[in-house]
């Protein structure tokens, strides 16, 4: 018998399960025709679960409730790292696993439940929740100031339930002002949605923009009752579309994609930086200013503004990593070099962006919220320092501006 997970698809608590199987290797099936208050309340399932909460796993050993226990029945059927690798990274993995459920998910819960209908709006006791749900964040932004994962050096068990309950929260309540206070944990939350086991999963996050409003009883009553189905009627043939019907509009085109066309074919220089292995400065270097064209692209330095808080060279290193996974959506049009500079702690880090167009692409900045780490200063080609800086940067010299490279990332 396979393992038969019973729940609706999108379930953050069912999340966990799947995306530790994905670690894991182990196959999940989700149960066909799961429906909310209906088949949890059948005979059936009350004998898995006998309260009917989901999800419940299915195994060929008998049935394991609570979304928690369930991914750690996962996470053990292998042996893997996802409690990491001692007796001290197994305790930090249990410990994270309750602080995500008791100082995150319980707060998140408490303001959600009056917005979809399932409690009693209180201000009182969202206001503590929010307070608490603070204090939680505050926490926990400071762990992972010098901190990538929750524990060691890879995604555990720990990682996984923290994100599916950040993930219900940044969806649904937190909005970009809540949590810009707490930057560590943003970062945090997108490098971890953006790893291919949780993107599997999960699929495209989108942080939410607005609060939904509280539900009075009425409208939980209205949306709970029970819809009747519609009577079918006979199917009548389908009129020929008139002639002055409106055709379907075309998908909208990127602005950068309505830009006069360019001389610099970018492929092309991204080509010419893959394949040059000798003579770099020579070749590559010179074809880049050769191929450059200053009426439809420009050239960018970024810094970091919070240098001092990279301590630890592998959080930094996995920063800059996270950075350049969400600048994906912008690869037909960016060409990127990312530098972290030191041989010691703090480490800085700096980079150069060349984009399609005058200015930053505006759905860039919308979408990465990297970006507003970043220090950005347009570079100027005819000032030559700043022309040299820019062939520094593509030719990752050593020492740049007098210090130790300790590692160049390329975004092409």
């Amino acid at each position: 018998m396979a393992l038969v997970l019973h729940s609706w698809k999108a379930n953050k608590n069912a999340y966990k399960a799947f995306i530790a199987a994905e670690y894991n290797g182990v196959k999940i099936d989700l149960s066909p025709d799961f429906v909310m208050g209906v088949t949890n309340k059948s005979p059936v399932y009350l004998k898995m679960n006998p309260i009917g909460k989901v999800p419940v796993l299915e195994t060929p050993d008998g049935a394991i409730f609570e979304s928690n226990a369930i991914a750690r029945y996962v996470a053990r059927l292998k042996d893997s790292s996802l409690f990491g690798s001692s007796s001290i990274d197994y305790g930090h993995v249990e410990q994270w696993i309750d602080f995500s459920t008791m100082e995150i998910d319980a707060h998140i819960s408490t303001i959600l439940r009056p917005r979809f209908g399932y409690g009693v709006f209180h201000p009182a006791v969202e206001e503590a929740a929010n307070a608490a749900l603070k204090r939680s964040f505050a926490a926990l932004n400071s762990y992972l100031a010098s901190n990538t994962f929750l524990v060691g050096h890879s995604v555990t068990l720990a990682d996984i339930i923290l994100t599916c309950n950040l993930y219900l929260g940044f969806t649904y309540i937190l909005t970009k002002s809540f949590t810009s206070e707490f930057p560590h944990v943003e970062r945090y939350f997108w490098t971890l949605v953006n790893q291919p086991n949780f993107r599997k999963i999960i699929g495209e996050v989108k942080q939410t923009d607005a609060i939904p409003p509280v539900k009075t009883p009425e409208e939980a009553a209205a949306a709970a009752k029970p819809k009747p189905e519609p009577k079918k009627q006979e199917e009548k043939p389908k009129a020929a579309p008139a002639a002055e019907e409106e055709a379907p509009k075309p998908k909208a085109k990127n602005p950068l994609d309505l830009l006069p066309p360019s001389k610099m074919i970018l492929d092309e220089w991204k080509r010419l930086y893959s394949n040059t292995k000798t003579n770099f400065r020579e070749v590559a270097i010179k074809g880049f200013w050769d191929m450059y064209d200053p009426e439809g692209y420009s050239l960018w330095f970024c810094d970091y503004k919070y240098n001092d808080e990279n301590t630890v060279s592998f959080v930094t290193l996995n920063k800059v990593s996270g950075f350049l996974q969400r600048m994906d959506l912008a690869r037909k049009y960016a060409f990127g070099k990312m530098l972290v500079i030191g041989s010691e702690a703090p480490f800085k880090v700096k980079g150069l962006w060349l984009f399609r167009g005058q200015e930053i692409p505006q759905f860039v900045i919308d979408e990465c919220y990297d970006m507003e780490l970043y220090e950005w200063k347009k570079v100027d080609i005819s000032d030559e320092a700043q022309k040299e800086r820019v062939n520094q940067m593509i030719e990752d010299q050593e020492p740049f501006e007098g210090e130790a490279l300790l590692d160049a990332k390329c975004f092409k």
